[in-house]
């Protein structure tokens, strides 16, 4: 006779207890050998949260599993692997979050991955920065306080061509501060053609509305002329604004002043001339396909201020950099805010570098401008000496070719344009794009054989025609043994 619902039920009801009673308390899982060790390397406070979180984590496993599809089993845990579990628990928690990548995209400039990446001189000058005390505020000749700005302010001038120079957090920061301290509570004309958005939702309106200014749009989307500046300009109007369309183009029936017009204007009705150059390109990358327009050509043209990016293709740490006329540069500076959007002693330690290396004509220097600067001819001698590696620890039945194809440059910048480039394409009949692709990226690739053991470094790709394509111009060339090491356990 089969048993009954009600008796059944209780059995399982005695067995859920019977689990629950049977796992250990914390106390108990503390004074183990293996846990206690955990305890004097990490801490007896993050150890016994991670205990209560396995013990929680546990107490509902088996209530939930309490009915199966068997008709009742309870999934109890015995003593050694709830101590694994808590020793995971703690490695996960302290395990870093932010961490390297190998970018195989072929985006120079890629936004979810740190954009530039810093130059090792660079890097170095932060590590010799940060660990001691420094000179950031105080001038060492005088014996009082300095500024910030004189680490950078001379140098980044010089590049761009005007009198004066300031650095904030961010081209976004760079934009509000102008703003705020140029026409807060009146107008700025700018061409409706310019309104764009610079990623992540943010959008010059918006940003322009946040600074107090009032936004007076001209002309059409595709047409402006500098007429309609003219024309727009009354009492109220403090700034005329261009602003360089870094991530989008507008083509056919367009157009809409030269600089130079706009500069003219500005004098003639004696109001600024605000230049948002976005990206910000200090070196003329002509010569790699990429028709960019240089920094220094505003400060030329002589615009009255003018703000880009530091970590797109300056190559640098992320940054807002504000350029222009002394008088109206030291306004900005004397403005309340900023001092909330000033940049710390690492970006400045990073960025001095990065600026000297365009002074002294290094370019190669800075990663990004190397990346930019390469050849497809280049790029596919690389890959064929990668591949010469790599077939010998791959499957006989992985397919790998190298292929024409185009790199990037990214991070709102020359959207219309792309440099040549030579792709490495794998495909296995084993083995999806989508989950090969998987494999590279997560950190925990697990590698066949005992005693194997792979890089955690995650590798990313992109999907192409069910193949996964690598693009050599943004991985260095001393992560390749890693990328070799990484495509060989992931198509085993």
């Amino acid at each position: 006779m089969a048993p009954s619902y009600d008796s059944a039920a209780k059995s399982s009801s005695d067995a859920v207890a019977a689990a629950l009673r049977a796992l250990p308390s914390v106390d108990e899982l503390l004074g183990r050998p293996r846990i206690a060790a955990l305890v004097q390397k990490s801490g007896r406070k993050l150890v016994t949260s991670a205990i209560r979180t396995v013990l929680s984590d546990a107490r509902k496993q088996i209530s939930t599993r309490a009915w199966g599809a068997d008709g009742g089993t309870v999934d109890a845990k015995n003593d050694d692997e709830l101590e694994s579990l808590v020793v995971s628990e703690v490695e996960n928690i302290l395990a870093p979050s932010l961490r390297r990548v190998i970018n195989a995209t072929g985006v120079v400039l890629h936004t979810n991955l740190g954009r530039a990446p810093l130059a090792r001189q660079a890097v170095a000058r932060i590590v010799a920065t940060a660990p001691l005390y420094n000179n950031l505020e105080y001038d060492l000749e005088r014996g009082e306080r300095g500024k910030r700005d004189a680490h950078t302010s001379r140098l980044l001038a010089e590049l761009c061509g005007t009198e004066a120079a300031i650095v904030v957090n961010n081209n976004a920061a760079a934009v509000l501060l102008v703003l705020h301290a140029l026409a807060k509570g009146e107008e700025v004309i700018v061409s409706r053609g310019e309104l764009i958005e610079i990623g992540d939702g943010f959008r010059i309106p918006e940003i322009m509305a946040e600074s107090g200014a009032v936004l007076r749009e001209v002309g059409t989307t595709n047409r402006t002329g500098i007429r309609d500046y003219e024309d727009a300009i009354n009492d109220r109007t403090r700034l005329l604004l261009r602003v360089h369309p870094s991530n989008f183009r507008v083509t056919g029936f367009t157009d809409r002043p030269s600089l130079e017009e706009l500069v003219a204007l500005g004098k003639k009705v004696n109001l600024p001339v605000y230049e948002d150059l976005g990206s910000g390109c200090l070196a003329d990358l002509t010569a790699a396909g990429i028709l960019e327009p240089v920094v220094r050509s505003s400060g030329e043209a002589g615009v009255s201020v003018m703000s880009f990016s530091g970590d797109k293709l300056l190559g640098g740490p992320q940054a807002g950099m504000i350029a222009g006329k002394k008088e109206i540069v030291d306004r900005i500076r004397r403005n309340p805010l900023f001092r909330a959007l000033r940049v710390d002693k690492l970006t400045i330690a990073a960025l001095e570098v990065t600026l000297k290396s365009y002074l002294r004509g290094a370019l190669d220097e800075i990663p990004a401008l190397r990346m930019i600067r390469l050849s497809a001819a280049e790029i596919g001698s690389r890959a064929e000496q990668l591949l010469a590696k790599l077939r010998p620890l791959l499957p006989d039945d992985v397919a790998i070719q190298i292929r024409e194809g185009v790199s990037v440059i990214g991070g709102g910048s020359t959207p219309d344009q792309s440099l040549p480039t030579s792709l490495i394409a794998i495909a296995s009949p084993r083995i999806s794009a989508r989950q090969l692709e998987e494999n590279m990226r997560r950190p925990e690739l697990q590698v066949p054989g005992p005693g194997k053991s792979i890089s955690p470094i995650p590798v990313i790709g992109r999907i192409e025609d069910e193949q996964l394509i690598l693009d050599l111009r943004t991985v260095q060339i001393e992560e390749e043994p890693e990328l070799i090491a990484r495509l060989a356990a992931a198509l085993s």
